[in-house]
């Protein structure tokens, strides 16, 4: 089925304590860098539908989970596609990824053959480990979010 020409994002999070987040990260198994879940809409599903299958696909998580469209968004070039560009318009060479953050569990949490490993991790450790910039811009808005309880969708 053609890949549709954006990205989307999940980011992972659990309450540890009392103002206390952690985030999930998931090395990649062909690259051997952190990052969020990442994948990308199949015929016509909507962002939201595609971010709620790749995070089951990627990491088991459920899919009647509520997610939180984040307001961080990033620009792709294509060329990151290569199975996917050739579905695209010719002229195309950016897509946008578009990020969203989900609660989960470490006991849910079941890694598909695209990671190695995953791990929990505090804000700033993340942003040490992520390999993509915006990966740790969407992080920083999340933790503002959890820490100032603003959570919701904006229309």
């Amino acid at each position: 089925m053609p890949r549709a020409p954006y990205a989307v994002l999940a980011a992972c999070y659990r309450k540890v304590m009392e103002g206390v987040f952690a985030y999930a990260l998931f090395k990649r198994s062909d690259a051997g860098y952190w990052q969020l879940i990442a994948g990308g809409g199949e015929d016509m599903e909507t962002p939201e539908e595609a971010v709620k299958r790749e995070a089951f696909e990627e990491a088991g998580i459920p899919l009647d989970r509520n997610y939180l469209k984040l307001d961080t968004h990033s620009s792709i070039p294509v060329d990151a596609y290569p199975e996917g560009r050739k579905d695209w318009s010719p002229g195309l060479y950016v897509v946008p990824g578009y990020y969203f953050a989900v609660e989960a569990n470490r006991e849910e949490i079941r890694l598909s053959a695209e990671h190695t490993e995953y791990k929990w991790a505090s804000y700033p450790e993340a942003g040490k480990l992520l390999h993509w910039q915006s990966d740790v811009t969407a992080l920083w808005e999340l933790e503002q979010r959890l820490q100032r309880g603003d959570f919701h969708q904006k229309g």
